[in-house]
């Protein structure tokens, strides 16, 4: 199973895992003072690297299909791409962390794992081997300089 489930998809059933939890398991919520200060916060920050990584390929004038990533034109390795390989699904994560924040649930420590190993699996690394057919020894390189996540 490679690139079968869009990221917004899997990132959507994170979110309904995470509000199911609170719902069906109100013992494994916690509350504490400035609770809703931290998950804005934490928000904020993470849409900062995935707006940041959208408007990288946008001004590249390439695809940010993730279903479609052998359709990518260019290489995008600056801006917040000098940092993060994946910026748009490191805010789709920071999103994950700021509800679970939010809603205070405990169920966060296995659903937000969960996720990433998920994005690891079937979508990055399946986007990796499609990128490196395309952009060979510069994306070898480029793997090389930056991390997955961050």
């Amino acid at each position: 199973m490679q690139l079968k489930v869009p990221p917004g998809i899997v990132v959507l059933a994170a979110i309904a895992l995470l509000f199911g939890s609170v719902r069906l398991l109100p013992q494994l919520s916690v509350a504490f003072p400035g609770q809703s200060l931290l998950a804005l916060v934490i928000g904020i920050v993470g849409l900062v690297p995935g707006v940041q990584g959208i408007v990288a390929f946008y001004r590249r004038k390439t695809t940010f299909n993730p279903m479609s990533p052998g359709e990518a034109t260019t290489l995008v390795t600056e801006g917040i791409y000098r940092l993060s390989r994946n910026p748009m699904y490191l805010g789709l994560l920071f999103l994950l962390l700021a509800l679970s924040v939010y809603w205070g649930t405990l169920a966060a420590l296995v659903i937000v794992p969960g996720f990433v190993w998920y994005m690891n699996e079937f979508q990055i690394k399946p986007e990796e081997a499609s990128l490196r057919d395309l952009f060979g020894e510069a994306y070898e390189d480029y793997l090389t300089r930056v991390r997955r996540w961050i």
